[in-house]
């Protein structure tokens, strides 16, 4: 039976495939998880038929998982586990995080181990291709035994309660909207319900979103640093890759090879100088240091453990989301239903929260890298706040150097990590809980203001590169191949900063393309080789 997927089948998905999928691309489901999940529907049926006791199934939940619950009242149980956790609040999920979810859910589903019944799993599938979104409250999970509230909202919406925006639309009633999909909506039996809500998919569907955005963001500040190396004379020794040879961090290593790659043919850098001497009496004065400040020098570092870090974060994404995450589960090697925790999501919460700081530090970064173009004693020559003509009567960069302060102090206050922040909940039953979904919301919040920190610093170097060109000290050389791309594709969308105008409407639109996948960054192999 095939459905619609991003090729599930036999090697899963990763976060990329997550991004892909959120950002419009379909699913196709194979053969092979057809069968996994009927054969795995088959044998929950002939365990209710024995009347085996089986949490969620036979029993209440939670802490009321002392309560018996026979077959004739399945209908019923599912539905209102559905129901009592439809409860989130807030604004809802946008529309890649929601997308982004359900085929998380999907995927973890689609293992077979779960004993959904096909249809739900199918219709889930239809919804998602059909870009027929589950409106979702952002806020109300815990993280703990699943994405409990989220997910219930989307199964919600498979019944035909809440509501569905199909193709961006405005949201309308789910059964009005599935009727007129021509999907039918699905009675939950069995173990439908809590299949359907007890897992990870709502953090790690986010977690896999906030990986690809990452990839994205640390690609552009690495070809951002390279800018800030031609237009400030920036001194390459720092960057052989003898450094990362000597410490051999796989991201250090990983960022010598580009940085020294992005600055390639560029007249602007400053080559290193081994030969140079001192005479032995000399106290002389020099023009400059002989290295430079650690936003240019301790690049490779600095950028390095944020690579490293994010390496890890999709690592632990990338196996959650090819896991079996709710319970009970039915292993393929066991005719029984086991009861544990596969749900509890503290491996999501941790490398969330671990990524976080790493997109603060990247933002640490970008505000040096600003507020260093910005200052006329640490420039190199540059005008200050880089307006070039009637210093004074204009002031260049100067308003959007202080939103870079203030975007950068914004982040900040969204430091506190989440996976520390338990409170036992579900009278006592979840007694330690990992936040997990918070955590990942927290760090997605943090992309997009660091986004905007990129387009400033985006359209500061291009301006430099304009002023630079116009500076006898450069005349007739050029920067490299990729800070020219860079210069070009900034200059498509913003003009030279010639007179005082307003830039909000450009940094707003320089952001979204800086978060947007498939864009300059994710083209510059052709300048440094593979990333």
């Amino acid at each position: 039976m095939d459905r619609t997927y991003c090729n599930l089948g036999r090697d899963g998905l990763t976060h990329t495939d997550i991004d892909a999928v959120a950002h419009g691309e379909p699913l196709h489901l194979d053969d092979a998880v057809g069968r996994r999940v009927v054969a795995s529907h088959e044998r929950l049926q002939r365990y209710v038929a024995e009347q085996r006791r089986i949490y969620g199934v036979t029993t209440g939940y939670g802490p009321l998982a002392d309560t018996l619950v026979g077959r004739d009242h399945s209908e019923q149980l599912q539905r209102n586990l559905i129901a009592h956790l439809s409860a989130g609040v807030g604004e809802p999920l946008s529309r890649t995080q929601t997308r982004a979810t359900m085929a998380a859910r999907v995927a973890a589903l689609a293992q077979g181990n779960s004993g959904v019944s096909p249809a739900a799993l199918w219709l889930l599938a239809d919804c998602l291709n059909a870009d027929a979104l589950p409106v979702v409250p952002a806020m109300g999970t815990v993280g703990a035994s699943g994405d409990l509230t989220p997910l219930a909202h989307i199964a919600g919406a498979l019944m035909g309660h809440g509501r569905i925006r199909v193709q961006g639309g405005a949201p309308e009633p789910a059964g009005d909207a599935l009727e007129r999909l021509g999907l039918t909506p699905f009675n939950p039996q069995g173990k439908d319900a809590i299949a359907l809500v007890n897992g990870t998919s709502a953090m790690t569907g986010i977690a896999a979103l906030n990986g690809a955005a990452c990839e994205r963001a640390l690609r552009w500040s690495t070809l951002l640093t390279a800018g800030h190396a031609d237009v400030l004379g920036g001194r390459l020794e720092a960057w052989d890759p003898a450094f990362g040879a000597l410490r051999p961090h796989n991201g250090q290593q990983r960022l010598h090879r580009w940085l020294r790659s992005l600055t390639l043919g560029s007249g602007w850098v400053t080559a290193p100088e081994h030969g140079a001497t001192v005479a032995g009496g000399a106290l002389e004065q020099l023009d400059q240091p002989i290295q430079d400040p650690y936003t240019l020098r301790c690049a490779p570092q600095l950028l390095g453990a944020v690579s490293d870090q994010l390496a890890w974060h999709n690592s632990v994404v990338d196996t959650e989301l090819n896991s079996v995450t709710d319970n009970p589960v039915l292993p393929d090697d066991a005719d029984v239903a086991l009861h544990g925790g596969n749900f509890y999501g503290q491996h999501v919460a941790l490398a969330s929260d671990a990524l976080a700081n790493g997109v603060i530090t990247l933002a640490v970064h970008a505000e040096r890298r600003i507020a260093r173009l910005a200052n006329r004693r640490l420039n190199q020559g540059l005008p200050a706040f880089l307006q070039g003509q009637e210093a004074g009567l204009h002031s260049g960069f100067m308003g959007a150097q202080v939103t870079a302060s203030a975007l950068l102090a914004e982040m900040r206050t969204h430091a506190t990590p989440a996976s520390i922040q338990s409170i036992p909940t579900n009278g006592d039953n979840q007694d330690v809980v990992t936040m997990g979904t918070i955590g990942a919301r927290r760090c997605a919040r943090l992309l997009e203001l660091l986004n905007h920190l990129l387009a400033i610093d985006a359209l500061m170097v291009a301006q430099a590169v304009d002023l630079r060109r116009q500076m006898e000290a450069t005349a007739g050389t050029e920067p490299s191949a990729a800070v020219q791309a860079l210069h070009r594709w900034v200059r498509r969308m913003a003009p030279p900063l010639d007179a005082d105008r307003a830039l909000h409407d450009e940094i707003e639109l320089v952001s979204t393309r800086v978060a947007l996948p498939g864009g300059l960054v994710e083209q510059l192999d052709a300048f440094a080789g593979p990333y």
